[in-house]
This record gives structure tokens, C-alpha cells and sequence, in this order.
């Protein structure tokens, strides 16, 4: 992980800008918001995720010596924008949405205000860091919505686009719902539980199929769980029967078996049968290979007898919608509003807060963008401020407290916007303020 936090993480023309800015003496107060233009196709709603690596990358931004003066053998910068550089933090003020927390288009997940550099060379990474674990959590909570009660366990480390993104979608996935990975650093990092059975590698590596079996439980005998469709999964099923009494001597339990190609669902319903039959019946069966929350649905409504499911490549590359369309657009500079007019990306201007209303029955009715200093008498505001003068605010939060708060919001949730398989809208509203804003900006042609 080696880089992760660096001043160096960024854009060059994020310096560029930097320099000329500096040049110009514009150092006054901007504000930056982050915000998805438009949601995906198959997604009715995200999740904002990733807001605690954010709050620590702000906290100990710095470019270092030995990056300054590298900086300095570019033709590009000056003896005194690489001085300045040397002794930049951010000092900046962040308001966002606590993590876990479900947004929409054009709702403003993350808002920056700070003098114009420092609000501006944040802008790379902070994308980077909220769009990667905001895009996993987003699809990660699908395959929770669709196999409630189901072990769900994230598999990705190995598929994932390196190290970091690995370890982040481990938390995401988590903080979504799923009940650990198989990502042992990141279990170590976040806290999250590991979980683990054995490749099929060992078995192949063995002369005899129930040999590995027995060995494996021998030398794992609290947490005994064989992977058993590397040959003929029906007869390793039958296989296992006839190892669990000769185990069962040994005080040793068989806790369950993974399956990890062919049809799951036919392979689970036989496995379950022999299991059953073979007085094996609180031995649970989970599953692997290429999943993600279609194939959960389809194997779950096709009474697939599986207590759990590891799902990787699919979830950890978001397969099906692998960016989301995140913009970090300037709102207000100097104390005016700023607005972006160009055909397809408008952004809404000011500093910016938004309020969720609810119906009669507890559920989502509709959200409103509003200016931040606009008077609401209904809705519940959802920016919090994080971060003042470039220090955070408040405790830490735990990823516990993350994953029961989306767990209430989930229940707020309009029920539509939970299937998997249709487009609904969830109603964004602009206040009446913002709406008179944009008018008398775009009449003066500001």
C-alpha cells in the first residue's frame, strides 16, 4: 500500500491550475461538491461509502521533501510554487454524507471549503477514494437485498484491480451487509471476520480424495469445510457421510461443503439429499464461482437448498457497472455562486444541502437539493459537517455503526427501488430558491 496518501496521488493538471492560481493571487474560499450526474441504468439507488479514508487522507495531505524535489526537476514549476508546496496542508472545512447512507443523482455525497488550491488539488483522490467503495457498496447491498439470511461472504481479493482496491472492497462489501471475506489483511485493517475453505489444489495434490478430506478436518478440526466438486460432487457428498462418523470418534464436526462449478442449483439440491440421508443434515452448503445478486436470485427462487454464497469478481470489478459517473465541480468561489452550463452537465450552483422527506408509512417519499442558507420547514438534512479547518470532527466512526444505519435506511427504502430487475425514478426535487438562483444567474450570464 505503499503511496496511498500521497500529495503525488493527483492529476498533473490539478498543479498546473495550482501554479496559475498562484500567479494570479486567488487564494479566497471555494467550495467543491461531489455528486453523481445520473445513476446507472440497473441501479435505483447508491450507497456512500469510503468517507473514512478520505478524512484520513485530508488530514495528513503533504508533499514530503523528496517529492518536492522531484516536483522541482519538472520545467513545468516554480522555485516558489514547489516552496509553497512544501509547507501545503489542508485546512479546509468537509461536509458529506455519514457512510452507509443511501443517496441519488445530482444529491451532493461529498462538500469541500477551503482556499481555492487546497480545495482543488484534493479533487483526484477524493473521487478516487468515495467512487471506488461507493460503486462496490452500491452492488454489494443487491446481493444482501436479494439473499436475506444467507451467509454472504466477498471472494474478490484475487480479480480485484490491485491491492488497494481489494482491501477497500472488502470494507465496502462489508459495510454493505456481507458477513466477512476472505481477505485476511483486510480483515486485519477493518476488523471485519475472515472466512476461508481450501482450494482444489489439495485435493488434487492428495492420491485419494477422501484422504484430503480427512487430513484438512485433522488439521482444522474446529472449522471443517470441504470443497468437494473437484471430481464427482454427488460421490465426494456420499464420500463425506462415510468420513463424518469416522470424524465424529475424533469429536471432530463436518460443518458444511462448498461447491464451486456445475449447475449449483441441481448439484446443491443432491447434495443436500445424501447429506440428509446420511444424518448429515446440519451440515450447511455453500457456493462460489462467478456469482453475483442475479445468479442469487435465480438460484434462490429455483429452491436451491444453500445457506451461504461467496461472490468475488463480479462484485469486486462491479462487473455490470464498474464506474459511476462522478462529478467534483466548483459551486461558489469568493463568496459567489459558480455555475457549469455547458449542454449535458450543468451543475446546480451555491452551497448545497439535502433534506429526505418521508411518507405516512416511514417509507423514502422524495429528497430535496436546496441552498444550504434556504429556509425548510419539513425534511431531514443529510450533509453532516466531518472535517473543520482541516481537522476531523467528532469520534470515529465504526463500520458497525455504518452497516445499522444503512440496514434503517434499506427499511425506509421504497419497496420498488429494491428489485434488482427494474428502473424505478426516486424523485429529486430542487427547492424553489436554487430554481430562482439558476434563473438570475443564467439571465446575467453568470
Amino acid at each position: 500500500m505503499n503511496g496511498q496518501n500521497t500529495a503525488l496521488l493527483t492529476d498533473l493538471y490539478q498543479l498546473t491550475m495550482m501554479q496559475a492560481y498562484r500567479r494570479e493571487g486567488m487564494s479566497d474560499t471555494a467550495t467543491f461538491e461531489l455528486f453523481v450526474r445520473k445513476l446507472p441504468p440497473n441501479r435505483n439507488f447508491l450507497v456512500a461509502a469510503g468517507l473514512e479514508q478520505l478524512i484520513e487522507y485530508l488530514e495528513n495531505f503533504k508533499f514530503s521533501e523528496e517529492e518536492c524535489e522531484w516536483l522541482s526537476t519538472l520545467a513545468d514549476f516554480t522555485p516558489e510554487f514547489i516552496a509553497y508546496l512544501s509547507s501545503l496542508r489542508f485546512t479546509g472545512d468537509v461536509h458529506a454524507l455519514p457512510e452507509g447512507s443511501v443517496f441519488f443523482q445530482n444529491e451532493p455525497i461529498v462538500r469541500v471549503t477551503a482556499p481555492i488550491s487546497e480545495a482543488q488539488i484534493v479533487e483526484t483522490r477524493l473521487i478516487n477514494i468515495i467512487q471506488l467503495q461507493s460503486m462496490i457498496a452500491s452492488k454489494a447491498v443487491r446481493a444482501v437485498l436479494e439473499a436475506p439470511g444467507k451467509l454472504l461472504v466477498d471472494f474478490g481479493l484475487r480479480r480485484a484491480h490491485g491491492a488497494e482496491a481489494g482491501l477497500m472492497a472488502a470494507r465496502a462489501a462489508y459495510l454493505a451487509g456481507f458477513d466477512g471475506t476472505s481477505n485476511v489483511f483486510a480483515g486485519k485493517l477493518f476488523d471485519i471476520p475472515i472466512y476461508g475453505t481450501m482450494a482444489h489444489s489439495y485435493i488434487m495434490a492428495h492420491d485419494d480424495e477422501a484422504e484430503a478430506f480427512e487430513r484438512f478436518a485433522e488439521s482444522l478440526p474446529n472449522n471443517v469445510l470441504l470443497l468437494i466438486d473437484t471430481y464427482d460432487t454427488l460421490k465426494s457428498a456420499q464420500k463425506v457421510v462415510a468420513l463424518a462418523a469416522r470424524l465424529a470418534a475424533k469429536n471432530i464436526a463436518v460443518k458444511g461443503v462448498r461447491l464451486d462449478s456445475g449447475d449449483l442449483v441441481e448439484l446443491a439440491k443432491g447434495v443436500r439429499s445424501i447429506l440428509d440421508d446420511g444424518g448429515l443434515s446440519e451440515c450447511t452448503i455453500f457456493a462460489s464461482g462467478d456469482l453475483d445478486e442475479h445468479e442469487l436470485s435465480r438460484m434462490l427462487e429455483a429452491g436451491a437448498p444453500i445457506d451461504g454464497f461467496g461472490v468475488g469478481t463480479r462484485l469486486t470489478t462491479s462487473q455490470d457497472m464498474p464506474y459511476l459517473n462522478c462529478a467534483y465541480k466548483l459551486q461558489e468561489y469568493a463568496g459567489r455562486p459558480r455555475r457549469k452550463r455547458s449542454k449535458g452537465k450543468e451543475n446546480w450552483p451555491g452551497r448545497k444541502q439535502v433534506y429526505r422527506c418521508y411518507g405516512d408509512d416511514g417509507h423514502m417519499l422524495h429528497d430535496v437539493i436546496a441552498e444550504e442558507t434556504e429556509p425548510r420547514a419539513e425534511g431531514e438534512p443529510l450533509l453532516r459537517q466531518v472535517m473543520a479547518q482541516g481537522k476531523r470532527i467528532g469520534a470515529q466512526e465504526t463500520l458497525s455503526v455504518m452497516r445499522e444505519r444503512l440496514r434503517g435506511q434499506l427499511q425506509q427504502l421504497p419497496p420498488t427501488l429494491k428489485a434488482i430487475g427494474e428502473a424505478r425514478a426516486y424523485p429529486v426535487l430542487i427547492s424553489e430558491g436554487l430554481q430562482r438562483l439558476v434563473e438570475r444567474m443564467d439571465s446575467e450570464g453568470l
